[in-house]
């Protein structure tokens, strides 16, 4: 491969999704960096910058401004997170989606480490700033396997991969970053 990943087989735009908690962002940034493409999170788009984060959603059609906006059509780009059912535009762009699998016990237990991390224990704690909404995000989180279409849970990606026009790669289980950089790779 060339400097700045300009082979002419290169995989050139790619998403990875799945739930929260399955490693989109860490992989995505590892992929983008060893690809030396930009990397952008979904959620920058589908949420308004607020503290702590992830409190507002940003209005349908400015988030898919924005996004349409930050991925441009002719340069390569890894994007991470779902854009099942708002992002769709973007779908034709794509050169390969990757889906992200994880057993929820592992799942939640992330999750768990990463909202501590982020907000410290007493915050999260009964009586916390942020304990109502650390329990509805965790419950949130928790349904995405047994959920309906009601909210994004594991059959609507399912629904979404099933029309992708891109080939799909499923990592299913607890790959490591270089196991799941070396499959993506096999795409090339």
């Amino acid at each position: 491969m060339q400097p700045g990943g300009t082979s002419a087989n290169m995989l050139r735009r790619i998403n990875i999704f799945g739930a929260a908690g399955t490693g989109t962002s860490t992989i995505g940034r590892a992929l983008a960096t060893s690809l030396g493409i930009p990397h952008v999170e979904a959620d920058d788009c589908f949420w308004l910058p607020t503290d702590p984060p992830f409190q507002q959603m940003r209005p349908p059609a400015e988030r898919q401004a924005m996004l349409d906006a930050t991925l441009d059509p002719q340069a390569p780009w890894v994007l991470s997170g779902s854009i099942a059912g708002w992002g769709d535009p973007i779908v034709p762009m794509l050169d390969l989606a990757v889906f992200l699998w994880v057993p929820p016990a592992i799942r939640l237990a992330r999750l768990l480490a990463r909202e501590r991390e982020r907000h410290g224990d007493a915050a999260l704690a009964p009586g916390g700033a942020m304990h109502d909404g650390f329990r509805l995000f965790m419950s949130w989180a928790a349904a995405y396997d047994r959920a309906g279409l009601e909210l994004r849970s594991r059959k609507v990606h399912e629904l979404w991969m099933r029309a992708l026009p891109c080939p799909l790669l499923r990592l299913e289980g607890t790959p490591s970053i270089e196991e799941a950089l070396a499959q993506i790779a096999q795409y090339r």
